[in-house]
Parts: C-alpha cells; sequence; structure tokens
C-alpha cells in the first residue's frame, strides 16, 4: 500500500469539487461522492459521482499494477 494523499477534483465553470484521501478511505470517498449527487442543493450530479468513482477505481488499480511490477525481480540484462 502506498503512503500519502490523493487528490480527486472536478472543475466546472465556477464550481470546484476537490476530495482530498488517502488509500484506505477509498470507501468513504465512495461514499460521499453518493451522498454529493443526492443532494438537491449541490450542482454534483451522479454522472460526476459515477466519472470521478470511475477515476478512483482506475487510479487503485493502476496502483497495484504498479506496486506489483515493483515487487517482481528484476531480470538480468
Amino acid at each position: 500500500m502506498r503512503d500519502g494523499v490523493n487528490v480527486l477534483a472536478l472543475v466546472r465553470n465556477d464550481e470546484r469539487y476537490i476530495f482530498l484521501y488517502d488509500d484506505s478511505s477509498i470507501e468513504q470517498l465512495l461514499q460521499t461522492l453518493g451522498r454529493y449527487a443526492a443532494d438537491p442543493e449541490l450542482a454534483f450530479t451522479w454522472y460526476d459521482a459515477a466519472v470521478l468513482a470511475q477515476r478512483v477505481r482506475r487510479q487503485m488499480r493502476s496502483a497495484a499494477r504498479t506496486e506489483k511490477n515493483d515487487r517482481l525481480p528484476k531480470s538480468a540484462a
């Protein structure tokens, strides 16, 4: 698992939604995206939530592949 903070942002016109999360709080982030989409006071839509959730999941898969490749022994050249 990686250390550090991840940033997820959506900027549309004058609106800015910026989410900071670490790898151990991804489920909480996904729940927050759903809560924001369900809030009629926000212009944040279910489409926005789906796109951002897809980005998070894609980044997770990419990080997992990188971590796996880093653990593989390097072949001698």
